[in-house]
């Protein structure tokens, strides 16, 4: 018997305990794997360790990968990779989403191998807790809990020592290949099986009002900002005198054929040409902490990648004090970027650099904690963690708390 044949049978078992185990887990590839079980995408990769399971941690590790599957881990490591960029570490977003995943198992009354890492425990090293796992699944998703293992070097070497302690191994590989299922028709299956769950009151489905990681994922900043960019970068038609406007031609040959007074020239218009150019100030002074400031070297970077504009980059505290084209190598020049940090803000130098540059677009990254000078003579769109006073000047982008 092969070991998708033994997970088979495995889930059977576990569909008469759970209804919305068994109806997602018909959504899912089951496939042989010569590794360790492991989620790629939508398929499930079942190893020889499988079938040495006793029956109910086989039912339990099947389970364990068919909620990988129907949260989209897999994916949304994937966006993950590239909000974070080269900061990005698999093995911290691999074990948040199975420390959630665990721990929602547990609680519904599931068999899984052990050792294995839990939600609670985790929680626990990186000094948020003690806590218990409904209140834990309640507060963190997969996305928030493993941007909160990125955030600083000391989380995540506790978080790995615990994983070590529990011999956790990566189960999330990337997909090959186009998913099969939307994310909208897989919150469509989601929500389908869980009602079903919650209706037979048993297993997974009884957890469906607490469990974060069941929600839709928030629209991260980033997105929110490269809406705005693109907006702020389209190259709409600009007025000319070089040619006339289609309806006045139209008008003054009519006005010409009846005789009477030709209205008054009407300018056409013409696409720009000049490439868009993007801004990025970046604030390194003290309020800034090192986390935030990553993840928007990252977004910079991309902003040159996506957009094809011609982007640069200036770091700044009370004055200007580095200045980079983003769009040629950005990735190595990012990472080896030595960024003076401390020291107060001001955006007086930055809006005098930035105005000379011409850009379309100034996107400034600081907490507004600065004195202002005047406006640089194109858009600025501040992004902005926390809640800060408007500024006297621009558009206001919130960034989404980690």
């Amino acid at each position: 018997m092969s070991h998708s044949d033994r997970a088979r049978h495995a889930l059977a078992r576990l569909a008469e305990t759970d209804p919305a185990l068994g109806a997602l887990a018909l959504w899912c590839q089951h496939r042989d794997g010569a590794g360790p079980t492991a989620t790629a995408g939508e398929t499930i990769r079942y190893g020889p360790e499988f079938a040495a399971l006793p029956v109910h941690e086989q039912a339990g590790l099947a389970a364990h990968h068919v909620l990988h599957v129907a949260l989209r881990h897999a994916a949304r490591a994937e966006a993950l990779a590239e909000r974070l960029g080269p900061a990005f570490r698999p093995d911290l977003y691999a074990l948040a989403a199975d420390a959630i995943v665990n721990d929602a198992l547990i609680l519904a009354g599931h068999a899984l191998p052990r050792p294995c890492v839990r939600l609670v425990e985790l929680l626990e090293r990186m000094g948020e807790g003690p806590g218990e796992a409904r209140s834990g699944l309640a507060e963190w998703d997969a996305d928030r809990l493993a941007m909160r293992l990125h955030r600083d070097a000391a989380t995540g070497r506790a978080a790995r020592a615990y994983g070590a302690e529990r011999q956790f191994t990566v189960d999330l590989v990337p997909e090959e290949g186009a998913p099969r299922h939307s994310a909208a028709e897989w919150r469509g299956h989601l929500v389908r099986a869980m009602g079903a769950g919650r209706r037979a009151g048993e297993g997974i489905g009884t957890l469906s009002t607490i469990l974060a990681d069941l929600a839709p994922p928030r629209v991260p900043w980033e997105r929110r900002l490269r809406g705005a960019l693109a907006t702020a970068l389209a190259r709409r038609p600009a007025r000319t005198f070089r040619r006339p406007a289609g309806r006045w031609v139209a008008a003054e040959t009519d006005a010409v054929a009846r005789g009477g007074p030709v209205p008054v020239f009407e300018p056409g218009r013409q696409r720009r040409t000049r490439r868009p150019r993007v801004v990025v100030g970046l604030d390194t002074s003290a309020s800034i902490d090192p986390h935030t400031l990553q993840l928007f070297l990252s977004e910079a970077s991309g902003i040159a990648r996506r957009t094809g504009a011609e982007a640069h980059l200036l770091a700044f505290d009370e004055e200007v004090h580095a200045a980079r084209r983003l769009d040629h190598g950005a990735d190595a020049l990012l990472r080896d970027l030595d960024l003076r940090t401390g020291g107060g803000t001001s955006f007086v130098d930055l809006g005098l650099r930035a105005g000379a540059l011409r850009p379309s677009v100034l996107v400034v990254l600081t907490d507004l904690d600065g004195t202002f000078g005047p406006p640089p003579g194109c858009p600025v769109l501040w992004a902005v963690p926390g809640d800060p006073p408007a500024p006297p000047y621009g558009r206001v982008l919130r960034l989404d708390p980690l």
